[in-house]
Order: structure tokens, then C-alpha cells, then sequence
């Protein structure tokens, strides 16, 4: 198994980076483990949509927007924004001068085939849906990438086409994950243009039930901030011990980013790859075992759980769900499509009350909710 192994990281060629980001060339990592043109985004001169329209472009909006025109899938000439804050506009467009500047979400969304959906999830309100024009094009398509917003909440916007996502913002370098979910009356055409455009922030997962778009929330769409979290302790325990804060720097970037392509190329499940290193009363032994002692398995767990949770209570569903949860079940939670293509909720949970004790976690995701307490 070892050999195998060992024979496989061998054949581990790092891919090509056409164009580093500005944050990659401030680092001591080589550029050449990234690429901003994943493979499957569409090629130059491949526009789908005559406009796009985004709707709130906080950060997360902001990293989609980097492959989505760098790969030349959608001119800048080709967009339209909308945002109430004139300072995110001109954020915007110190990054992109030919994007266009609307001046209402009604000046932005006509026209366009795709409508880009970023605001917070707490803004969503009848008085923000009367915004939108009283008639639209029923065959343009509503992408929401609002944390815990479920698509039956955006019937309001009178889009009849509606997508529901949840990318992250690794998305800005094209090394991004989207689960996506949608309505049933999207044509199998519609669907290919919605994949090409999430294929331009990295890798796309389509689900049929939207349940698994609220669980990956807590799962990929969060998880950066996680990933940061190990960072920052690796760092500062390197430099604890004497490491300049730099040489400290690359090495956790280039371990974790190594680790992970090893056991993506290798397809070992992580446990074998971790004894692999860890030898009988060895240095990482003696390391895993303060790790485990620490619970750190179990706090992943319940953070991962608790940002759940909270997807859930901002969608306005039970949260009583999880270890240590009694009356609910995640898999009692379902969204059902009438033969008309509405959505209708249902929670056939035992206990119909919200659980607002419940632990919070901020996502990665620019459209999640900053209130909550915090973690403990």
C-alpha cells in the first residue's frame, strides 16, 4: 500500500497558472500550484447571457466576478451592477472599468439573462422585491448565492427560473467548489449556461434536493474561514518556536496545499495517509494525541453543525438538528416541487418551535448574517 502510494505522489504534476493574484506574488508560494482557467470553463468569445445583472456585490459577488470576466465568458461591457453602497461600486469598478453602473435593481435587470443575486439575507423583504419590474423575462434565470435563503423566498422576485448556490471564495482564484440547486423548470440549456458560469469559479456539484445547498454552507461554503483558522495557529506556533514569520508562512501554505493535492491525487481516505506519517511513538503520535485529547475531531464536528444550524434559522426552518438535537432529524426536512414548478416548504419535525440556542458560525460567504453569538 505504501509503494502504491508513494508511487502515485510521484506522478503529482502541479498545473499551470496563466495569471498569479496579487495576494499569491505576496507570498513565498510558487505560482505554478494555481490556475485562475479551471478546466471546463468556457474558452474566450463564449458569452451565453447578452447581460448579466448582479444584484449586491459584497465580496463574495466581487470573487465571482474575477474568472467570470478574466476567462472571457462575460465581458465587463457586459454586466450591470447594482448596489446601494457607493463605495462597494467603486471598489467595483476600480476593478473592472467597463462594468456598468446601475442606478436601481429595475435599470440593472433589464435586459439580462442571468441575474446575479448578493445581497445580505436579512435585506430580502417585500419593499426589496418591489424593486424588481412587474414583468420579467420568463426566460431569464434568478442565481441566488444568499446564505440560508431558500428558493420558495424568491418567488417574490417574479423570476419563475430561480437557482440557488452556494459557491466560496477561493472562486476569485478559479480554485472554488459551487452546489447549486434549481427549480425544474430550467431547460437542460438553461442548466448548461448556469454550469459554465459556477464552472469559471472552479468545481460545480448540482444537487437535486436543496437541503444538501444549506449543508454545504457549513461544509465548503464557510470552510475557508476554517481552513484560515489552522493557519493562523500553524503560523504562530512556528513562529513561537523561532521560525521567521515568513519561512513560517510558506511552510503551512505549502503543507496544507501539498496534503491536499496528495489525497486528491491519491484517493487514500485521510486515515491512511495520516498513519502513513505517523510512526509508533513518534513525534506526530506524540502530536495527534494532544490533538485528539483536545477534542479536536468533536469542535470540527460541532462547528461544522452549528453553522448548519444557522443556515437553517436564517432560512426561517427548524435548527434542531444535529448530535445532542432530540425531536428532529435533518433528513425530516424536505422542499417539494409542485407540478406547477412551485416550491413548498414542508417540515414534518415533531417540534415546529426554532432553537435559538443554538451555536453560530460566520460564513466565508459575503451574504451571510454577521448577528449571533459568537462561538464558544
Amino acid at each position: 500500500m505504501l509503494s502504491s502510494i508513494l508511487t502515485a505522489s510521484r506522478r503529482i504534476a502541479a498545473p499551470s497558472m496563466r495569471q498569479a493574484s496579487p495576494w499569491m506574488r505576496s507570498t513565498a508560494i510558487s505560482s505554478s500550484w494555481f490556475s485562475t482557467s479551471p478546466s471546463g470553463s468556457a474558452p474566450p468569445s463564449s458569452r451565453m447571457y447578452d447581460k448579466i445583472a448582479i444584484i449586491g456585490a459584497g465580496k463574495m459577488v466581487q470573487a465571482m466576478l474575477a474568472p467570470l470576466v478574466n476567462t472571457g465568458l462575460q465581458p465587463a461591457d457586459k454586466i450591470a451592477v447594482y448596489d446601494v453602497s457607493s463605495s462597494t461600486i467603486k471598489t467595483v469598478k476600480k476593478m473592472f472599468p467597463d462594468i456598468q453602473r446601475a442606478q436601481t435593481i429595475e435599470d440593472a435587470t433589464t435586459d439580462a439573462g442571468l441575474v446575479i443575486l448578493g445581497v445580505k439575507p436579512q435585506n430580502i423583504s417585500p419593499q426589496f422585491f418591489n424593486q424588481f419590474p412587474d414583468t420579467v423575462d420568463p426566460d431569464a434565470t434568478l442565481l441566488s448565492i444568499l446564505a440560508g435563503t431558500q428558493i420558495a423566498d424568491l418567488k417574490p422576485s417574479r423570476y419563475q427560473k430561480i437557482v440557488r448556490a452556494m459557491p466560496n471564495t477561493p472562486a476569485q482564484i478559479g480554485q472554488g467548489v459551487s452546489v447549486w440547486s434549481c427549480t425544474p423548470n430550467l431547460s437542460t440549456d438553461d442548466r448548461d449556461n448556469v454550469r459554465n458560469v459556477l464552472e469559471t469559479f472552479g468545481k460545480e456539484i448540482f444537487v437535486d434536493d436543496e437541503k444538501f445547498v444549506d449543508m454545504s454552507t457549513s461544509l465548503s461554503g464557510s470552510g475557508p474561514a476554517y481552513i484560515f483558522l489552522l493557519m493562523e495557529a500553524m503560523i504562530d506556533a512556528g513562529v513561537h518556536m523561532g521560525f521567521p514569520r515568513e519561512t513560517a508562512t510558506t511552510l503551512c501554505y505549502h503543507t496544507l496545499m501539498g496534503s491536499t493535492m496528495f489525497a486528491m491525487k491519491t484517493g487514500e481516505h485521510p486515515a491512511i495517509l495520516r498513519n502513513m506519517v505517523t510512526s509508533p511513538a513518534g513525534t506526530t503520535a506524540s502530536a495527534i494525541y494532544e490533538l485528539e485529547n483536545g477534542r479536536f475531531r468533536t469542535v470540527i464536528l460541532d462547528a461544522i453543525w452549528a453553522c448548519y444550524r444557522r443556515s437553517l434559522e436564517m432560512g426561517g426552518m427548524s435548527s434542531v438538528v444535529g448530535p445532542g438535537r432530540a425531536g428532529s432529524s435533518v433528513t425530516e426536512i424536505h422542499h417539494h416541487y409542485a407540478p406547477s414548478g412551485e416550491v413548498v416548504k414542508d417540515d414534518t419535525s415533531d417540534d415546529d418551535s426554532d432553537d435559538d440556542d443554538s451555536d453560530d458560525d460566520d460564513s466565508d460567504d459575503d451574504s451571510d448574517d454577521d448577528s449571533g453569538p459568537p462561538l464558544k
